[in-house]
């Protein structure tokens, strides 16, 4: 058995979610709606360890293809990558291999079977982290459950000792309860001293960054994706202030080439030409590993269409057999109004059983400091959207 389902909800939840807040986790309730799901996802050890090395592997095969596309303005308009951005890229060093993002997460289809298929990689701005950092240790641990989520923030100091950032940053800082309280995890988890800040306070002067009127600022994570850069106001100033090395953000700049879902059609573009970019080993990893992604609707069978640039399942978009969409998330927002679309080979989420009743389950797999670690479970319906819940996963004993 790949996935098992262990516990039953506390008849206490209301004591439980007091709990959790007090740990930093004050969004398992939404708008009087349960978030978090009070049991735990067991997954087998060994297909845990498979998904460690997959992760691993396809991590680099990652970072050599947005490597590959640095200076290609060609590749940059291919993958929606706006222009406003390109500067930047060509300019600023990407540093060393494996570190062009060190907070990122993988997303996988783990099926029943132990097939392992990646759907995408949020390489800039994932959020999560404090279920998978946080809750997800403390849930193990009620039902003594092994994972490897306890390292998490130990990666995370190390991320951030080498690119020390001094602030953090996300829009709604102080209202937006769920990205408010990522960065303030991140920032206690860092070690660091630093000051949190809401993105709509920050101003800027000839390439210079201000926070208020008190905070010049030079080096920050900021949980704001890049991509809208090319749409919000000030994103120009901003794009201009990384250019310039004005400002040096955590992830880098190069960050939205591996956030980009075109970069999936890149590689898999190049393992069809059997490039020499990739050893043998890795050509293997992204036969077993990646599904075919194309940048234009190529398929007869049932495929999937989301755009570069989508979170949340906002633009997603599933075919079935015939060439119809069969389903389509409306929750979300579809971002393929700014950016160009991905045509990708159908891989669905396999179904577990929770207390509630049958739900599809999403397998997430952060990426810190260049190294797998931190499982995270999200729940829902066919397409992970807004309304999707999460559940904790830990690892069965081997």
């Amino acid at each position: 058995m790949i996935f098992e389902v262990i516990g039953t909800p506390h008849p206490d939840r209301e004591r439980r979610v007091s709990q959790l807040s007090e740990l930093g986790f004050k969004w398992a309730d939404i708008d009087g709606e349960a978030y978090w799901v009070d049991q735990l996802v067991v997954m087998d050890a060994a297909v845990c360890e498979e998904l460690h090395q997959a992760a691993s592997m396809l991590w680099m095969v990652f970072d050599k293809a947005a490597r590959f596309v640095i200076g290609r303005r060609d590749l940059y308009e291919a993958l929606s990558i706006p222009e406003v951005l390109w500067d930047g890229l060509d300019g600023l060093e990407p540093g060393q291999p494996g570190c062009l993002s060190r907070y990122a997460r993988f997303d996988f289809t783990v099926q029943h079977s132990g097939e392992i298929k990646l759907l995408e990689l949020n390489a800039d701005t994932p959020t999560g982290y404090v279920e998978a950092a946080v809750v997800t240790p403390w849930m193990c641990e009620q039902y003594d459950v092994d994972t490897s989520n306890i390292h998490m923030k130990d990666l995370i100091r190390a991320a951030w000792e080498v690119e020390q950032p001094d602030f953090a940053a996300c829009i709604g800082y102080g209202t937006h309860v769920e990205d408010s309280g990522t960065i303030e995890a991140l920032v206690a988890h860092s070690g660091r001293k630093m000051t949190c800040v809401d993105c709509l306070d920050l101003w800027i002067d000839e390439g210079v960054v201000h926070a208020g009127e008190d905070h010049t600022i030079k080096r920050m994570f900021a949980l704001y994706p890049k991509e809208w850069m090319g749409v919000d106001d000030g994103g120009e100033a901003l794009a201009y202030s990384l250019e310039e090395g004005y400002l040096h953000l955590v992830n880098s700049l190069h960050a939205v080439i591996l956030q980009s879902k075109g970069l999936q059609a890149v590689i898999w573009g190049l393992h069809e030409l059997r490039a020499d970019l990739f050893s043998e080993e890795e050509h293997n990893a992204i036969r077993a590993y990646m599904l075919p992604t194309y940048t234009m609707p190529v398929w007869e069978g049932e495929y999937v269409s989301k755009s570069m640039f989508g979170r949340e399942g906002g633009s997603v978009e599933l075919y079935d057999a015939g060439g119809q969409i069969e389903h389509k998330d409306e929750d979300g927002f579809d971002t393929s109004v700014f950016f160009q679309r991905v045509y990708q080979q159908r891989a669905d989420l396999p179904v577990v059983k929770l207390a509630e009743g049958e739900r599809h389950l999403l397998t997430g797999l952060f990426m810190l400091n260049g190294t797998p670690c931190g499982l995270l479970g999200r729940a829902g319906g066919i397409i992970t959207g807004n309304t999707s819940h999460f559940v904790a996963i830990g690892v069965g004993r081997a």
